[in-house]
């Protein structure tokens, strides 16, 4: 691939060379906007390539040897928070993926996506939305929702104001905060001071991670 300097640089990061060079292909077929410029088999050495090559978007699998994703994310996020990463998970790692969100990452892609979705997803991480399937985020909802523990205490459900849930379920159906104003009828700035509040009370700093928060402790309906 001829890269460019207005292409938006990819790491992807799995354990499976067959994945790994999948990624290339459909990449490469894309033509203009993407390279590819490293790939790592596990956490540690993703974040020696990382460190070298300061890529736009990283897609990081979660289950490998040595130094998992989570850990991975967690790190990236420490010394690169401008870094945006994006899980590669599969259809039954619901709580691997929460656990990913918590620690940084802005949303997720299934592995057998096809290429459309993927070059989506790295054109919005890179711009950087926040990146949660509908279909998927309905899955986990009901799951958690069904879970005898996810019934949120009184103290969890009063943590956060009806229009900051509100908020919260807009930011987890993927809306930007110009959407957000616009469907409550309420200032952009509005939208960033519930958010502000949301990530304050919630102990986070990322959409992600309040959305992660927000489907642990039942705080989001289905």
């Amino acid at each position: 691939m001829n890269e460019k300097q207005d292409d938006i640089h990819v790491v992807v990061v799995d354990d499976h060379l067959v994945v790994r060079e999948g990624l290339r292909m459909m990449l490469e077929i894309a033509g203009e906007g993407f390279a590819l410029v490293g790939d790592a088999a596990d956490g540690a050495a993703a974040l020696c390539v990382i460190e070298e090559l300061q890529p736009d978007v990283v897609l990081m699998d979660l289950r490998m040897p040595g130094m998992d994703g989570l850990v991975a994310i967690t790190q990236i996020r420490e010394r690169w928070p401008h870094i945006a990463i994006v899980i590669l998970t599969t259809y039954n790692e619901d709580d691997l993926m929460l656990r990913g969100l918590r620690a940084g990452a802005c949303g997720y892609l299934l592995k057998d996506t096809d290429r459309e979705t993927l070059f989506h997803a790295i054109r919005a991480a890179a711009r950087g939305d926040l990146l949660l399937q509908p279909e998927i985020m309905a899955r986990i909802l009901a799951r958690t929702t069904d879970a005898p523990h996810s019934t949120p205490s009184r103290s969890q459900a009063e943590e956060l104001t009806e229009r900051e849930c509100e908020v919260l379920e807009a930011v987890a159906r993927g809306e930007r905060s110009k959407e957000i104003a616009s469907r409550l009828g309420i200032s952009l700035r509005t939208v960033g001071s519930h958010l502000t509040s949301i990530y304050t009370k919630l102990g986070v700093d990322s959409r992600a991670s309040a959305v992660a928060i927000g489907i642990e402790r039942g705080l989001l309906s289905r």
